[in-house]
Protein backbone atom coordinates (compact mmCIF):
# COMPACT_ATOMS: atom_id res chain seq x y z
CA UNK A 1 0.00 0.00 0.00
CA UNK A 2 1.17 3.60 -1.01
CA UNK A 3 2.36 5.68 1.88
CA UNK A 4 0.55 8.55 2.32
CA UNK A 5 3.05 11.60 3.18
CA UNK A 6 1.75 14.52 5.38
CA UNK A 7 1.74 17.79 4.28
CA UNK A 8 4.96 19.04 3.59
CA UNK A 9 6.47 22.75 4.03
CA UNK A 10 9.55 23.91 2.67
CA UNK A 11 10.04 25.08 6.08
CA UNK A 12 10.04 21.67 7.61
CA UNK A 13 11.79 20.38 4.92
CA UNK A 14 15.31 21.04 5.40
CA UNK A 15 14.79 21.76 9.33
CA UNK A 16 14.04 25.32 9.19
CA UNK A 17 16.20 26.24 6.15
CA UNK A 18 15.35 27.77 2.99
CA UNK A 19 17.45 26.36 -0.10
CA UNK A 20 18.30 29.02 -2.51
CA UNK A 21 20.25 28.53 -5.66
CA UNK A 22 23.45 30.73 -6.57
CA UNK A 23 26.02 30.97 -8.97
CA UNK A 24 28.94 33.43 -9.59
CA UNK A 25 31.07 34.22 -11.71
CA UNK A 26 34.18 35.85 -11.21
CA UNK A 27 37.68 37.01 -12.67
CA UNK A 28 39.60 34.35 -10.63
CA UNK A 29 39.93 31.87 -8.11
CA UNK A 30 40.91 33.92 -4.99
CA UNK A 31 37.91 35.19 -3.59
CA UNK A 32 39.80 38.10 -1.75
CA UNK A 33 41.69 39.27 -4.38
CA UNK A 34 39.59 38.73 -7.84
CA UNK A 35 36.55 40.22 -9.32
CA UNK A 36 32.86 39.31 -8.46
CA UNK A 37 30.89 39.87 -11.72
CA UNK A 38 27.68 38.42 -11.93
CA UNK A 39 25.68 36.71 -9.67
CA UNK A 40 22.39 34.91 -9.55
CA UNK A 41 19.99 33.49 -7.12
CA UNK A 42 16.94 31.39 -7.57
CA UNK A 43 14.73 30.83 -5.15
CA UNK A 44 12.16 27.39 -4.91
CA UNK A 45 8.45 26.60 -4.50
CA UNK A 46 7.53 23.21 -2.59
CA UNK A 47 4.25 22.16 -3.01
CA UNK A 48 2.02 20.36 0.18
CA UNK A 49 3.13 16.80 -1.34
CA UNK A 50 7.26 17.89 -0.94
CA UNK A 51 8.11 18.22 -4.52
CA UNK A 52 10.00 21.29 -5.86
CA UNK A 53 9.98 23.90 -8.28
CA UNK A 54 12.32 26.86 -9.38
CA UNK A 55 10.30 30.00 -8.46
CA UNK A 56 11.90 33.45 -9.33
CA UNK A 57 15.90 34.36 -10.04
CA UNK A 58 17.53 37.96 -9.51
CA UNK A 59 20.48 38.39 -11.10
CA UNK A 60 23.30 41.25 -11.05
CA UNK A 61 26.40 42.00 -13.55
CA UNK A 62 28.80 43.12 -11.15
CA UNK A 63 31.40 46.09 -11.28
CA UNK A 64 34.82 45.00 -10.68
CA UNK A 65 35.87 46.61 -7.00
CA UNK A 66 38.61 49.04 -6.65
CA UNK A 67 42.06 46.81 -7.45
CA UNK A 68 40.18 43.87 -8.21
CA UNK A 69 42.71 41.76 -9.91
CA UNK A 70 41.60 39.95 -13.30
CA UNK A 71 42.58 37.29 -14.96
CA UNK A 72 42.42 36.87 -18.22
CA UNK A 73 42.70 33.10 -18.35
CA UNK A 74 39.50 33.73 -15.91
CA UNK A 75 37.96 36.08 -18.38
CA UNK A 76 38.38 33.81 -21.64
CA UNK A 77 36.98 31.26 -19.76
CA UNK A 78 33.66 32.86 -18.77
CA UNK A 79 34.02 35.49 -22.40
CA UNK A 80 32.99 38.14 -19.59
CA UNK A 81 34.23 42.23 -20.45
CA UNK A 82 33.57 43.51 -16.83
CA UNK A 83 33.73 46.87 -18.77
CA UNK A 84 31.67 46.41 -21.51
CA UNK A 85 29.12 48.92 -21.92
CA UNK A 86 25.82 46.86 -22.30
CA UNK A 87 26.45 45.20 -18.97
CA UNK A 88 24.44 47.50 -17.18
CA UNK A 89 27.02 46.80 -14.27
CA UNK A 90 26.33 47.55 -10.50
CA UNK A 91 28.49 48.15 -7.31
CA UNK A 92 29.13 44.95 -5.14
CA UNK A 93 27.23 47.05 -2.53
CA UNK A 94 24.06 47.45 -4.81
CA UNK A 95 24.48 44.11 -6.40
CA UNK A 96 24.43 41.91 -3.07
CA UNK A 97 22.08 44.29 -1.20
CA UNK A 98 19.50 43.63 -3.65
CA UNK A 99 20.16 39.88 -3.76
CA UNK A 100 19.70 39.81 0.18
CA UNK A 101 16.56 41.23 0.19
CA UNK A 102 15.10 39.36 -2.79
CA UNK A 103 16.45 36.07 -0.37
CA UNK A 104 15.24 37.77 2.97
CA UNK A 105 11.38 38.16 1.22
CA UNK A 106 11.26 34.62 0.60
CA UNK A 107 12.48 33.81 3.99
CA UNK A 108 9.64 35.66 5.31
CA UNK A 109 6.72 34.15 3.01
CA UNK A 110 8.09 30.47 4.11
CA UNK A 111 8.77 31.16 7.70
CA UNK A 112 12.11 30.19 7.43
CA UNK A 113 15.14 30.58 9.72
CA UNK A 114 18.19 31.04 7.18
CA UNK A 115 19.06 30.51 3.57
CA UNK A 116 21.31 27.97 2.69
CA UNK A 117 23.08 28.32 -0.85
CA UNK A 118 22.66 25.21 -3.17
CA UNK A 119 25.54 25.14 -5.74
CA UNK A 120 27.75 23.10 -7.88
CA UNK A 121 30.24 22.65 -6.19
CA UNK A 122 29.40 25.58 -3.45
CA UNK A 123 32.69 25.99 -1.46
CA UNK A 124 33.51 27.95 -4.51
CA UNK A 125 30.37 30.42 -4.85
CA UNK A 126 30.30 30.91 -0.67
CA UNK A 127 33.89 31.64 -0.59
CA UNK A 128 33.31 34.65 -2.96
CA UNK A 129 30.09 36.01 -1.49
CA UNK A 130 31.40 35.73 2.10
CA UNK A 131 34.52 37.55 0.95
CA UNK A 132 32.13 40.20 -0.92
CA UNK A 133 30.08 40.48 2.24
CA UNK A 134 33.47 41.33 4.27
CA UNK A 135 34.17 44.19 1.51
CA UNK A 136 31.13 45.84 1.44
CA UNK A 137 30.43 45.44 5.17
CA UNK A 138 26.60 44.23 4.82
CA UNK A 139 25.40 43.55 8.04
CA UNK A 140 22.63 41.59 7.36
CA UNK A 141 23.71 38.62 5.06
CA UNK A 142 20.49 35.67 5.05
CA UNK A 143 22.72 32.86 4.30
CA UNK A 144 24.48 30.35 6.21
CA UNK A 145 27.89 31.02 6.53
CA UNK A 146 29.21 28.14 6.06
CA UNK A 147 26.81 25.13 5.48
CA UNK A 148 25.43 24.73 1.93
CA UNK A 149 24.13 21.74 -0.09
CA UNK A 150 25.94 20.55 -3.02
CA UNK A 151 24.40 19.49 -6.55
CA UNK A 152 27.79 17.88 -7.68
CA UNK A 153 27.87 15.56 -4.76
CA UNK A 154 23.99 15.15 -5.45
CA UNK A 155 24.64 14.24 -9.04
CA UNK A 156 27.14 12.01 -7.86
CA UNK A 157 24.34 9.84 -5.92
CA UNK A 158 21.66 10.02 -8.35
CA UNK A 159 23.21 9.93 -11.72
CA UNK A 160 26.84 9.12 -11.63
CA UNK A 161 28.33 11.99 -12.74
CA UNK A 162 30.10 15.21 -11.34
CA UNK A 163 30.23 17.27 -14.35
CA UNK A 164 27.16 19.88 -14.45
CA UNK A 165 26.41 19.94 -18.03
CA UNK A 166 26.49 15.93 -18.14
CA UNK A 167 24.10 15.59 -15.07
CA UNK A 168 22.20 18.04 -16.29
CA UNK A 169 21.49 15.77 -19.42
CA UNK A 170 21.34 12.53 -17.37
CA UNK A 171 18.41 14.29 -15.39
CA UNK A 172 16.25 14.84 -18.85
CA UNK A 173 17.17 18.86 -18.28
CA UNK A 174 17.66 20.52 -22.07
CA UNK A 175 20.97 22.62 -21.66
CA UNK A 176 22.45 25.14 -24.14
CA UNK A 177 26.41 25.42 -23.66
CA UNK A 178 26.47 28.35 -25.51
CA UNK A 179 24.60 30.01 -22.91
CA UNK A 180 26.91 28.53 -19.68
CA UNK A 181 29.13 30.28 -17.84
CA UNK A 182 26.40 32.72 -17.39
CA UNK A 183 25.33 33.42 -14.02
CA UNK A 184 21.67 33.56 -14.47
CA UNK A 185 21.67 30.40 -17.02
CA UNK A 186 23.92 27.98 -14.66
CA UNK A 187 21.76 28.96 -11.39
CA UNK A 188 18.72 28.28 -13.19
CA UNK A 189 19.82 24.96 -15.04
CA UNK A 190 21.33 24.05 -11.37
CA UNK A 191 18.40 24.84 -9.42
CA UNK A 192 16.30 22.49 -11.91
CA UNK A 193 18.83 19.42 -10.95
CA UNK A 194 18.68 20.33 -7.71
CA UNK A 195 14.37 20.38 -7.96
CA UNK A 196 14.81 17.07 -10.21
CA UNK A 197 17.08 14.99 -7.45
CA UNK A 198 14.74 15.94 -4.44
CA UNK A 199 11.50 15.10 -6.01
CA UNK A 200 13.03 11.58 -6.67
CA UNK A 201 13.79 11.18 -3.80
CA UNK A 202 10.77 12.20 -2.78
CA UNK A 203 8.74 10.25 -4.94
CA UNK A 204 10.48 6.95 -4.45
CA UNK A 205 9.85 8.08 -0.15
CA UNK A 206 6.36 7.86 -0.74
CA UNK A 207 4.91 7.45 -4.25
CA UNK A 208 7.05 3.92 -5.12
CA UNK A 209 6.05 2.38 -8.22
CA UNK A 210 3.02 -0.24 -7.62
CA UNK A 211 4.12 -3.97 -7.27
CA UNK A 212 2.80 -6.81 -9.44
CA UNK A 213 -1.07 -7.30 -7.80
CA UNK A 214 -0.98 -4.03 -5.82
CA UNK A 215 -3.95 -1.82 -6.69
CA UNK A 216 -3.90 1.66 -7.13
CA UNK A 217 -6.27 2.45 -3.55
CA UNK A 218 -3.56 -0.37 -1.80
CA UNK A 219 -5.25 -3.62 0.24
Amino acid sequence: MTKEPKKISLKNRFRGFMPVVVDIETAGFNPKTDAVLEIAAVTLHMNEQGFLTPKETMSKHIQPFASANLDPKALEFTKIDPFHPFRFAVSETEALTDIFQFVRTSLKEYDCNRAVLVGHNPAFDISFLNAAVVRTEIKRNPFHAFTTFDTASLSALAFGQTVLRKAIELAGIPFDNSQAHSAKYDAEKTAELFCCIVNKWQEALFYPPLKKGDSEGGI
